[in-house]
């Protein structure tokens, strides 16, 4: 059973806005940091944003600083990724991680390798 299980991927054109949720299946992830990853076609995974299980701290990749928003409801067990003024190059799967490492040092992992727990992932594609 995959322990998180993203929704809310789709079409949508560029300057338009997509909401993903990452809900935890079968097991909570209290204490864990969260985070998004992406990958898009012929290209390696790389960081998105991350935050802590308080939600205090969170982190973002350069590329969306200002349009993503990432924030988390622990006693829905879900997490969220408010993504404005989409851009083409957004396009890619975006993968839900779990990890009890701090947002910080999910943020300089390469890839996001050695992270303890992924979704599956849903597309995004954005439209010029």
């Amino acid at each position: 059973q995959v322990p998180l299980v993203e929704s809310g991927g789709g079409l949508v054109q560029a300057g338009g806005s997509l909401r993903l949720s990452c809900a935890a299946s079968g097991r909570t992830f209290s204490g864990y940091t969260m985070g998004w990853f992406r990958q898009a076609p012929g290209k390696e995974r790389e960081f998105v944003a991350a935050i802590a299980y308080s939600g205090g701290s969170t982190i973002y990749a350069d590329s969306v600083k200002g349009r993503f928003t990432i924030s988390r409801d622990n006693a829905k067990n879900t997490m969220y990724l408010q993504m404005n003024s989409l851009k083409p190059e957004d396009t890619a799967v975006y993968y839900c991680a779990a990890d009890f490492r701090t947002a910080q040092a999910m943020s300089v992992i390469p890839g996001g390798y050695g992270i303890d727990y992924w979704g599956k992932g849903t597309l995004v594609t954005v439209s010029s």
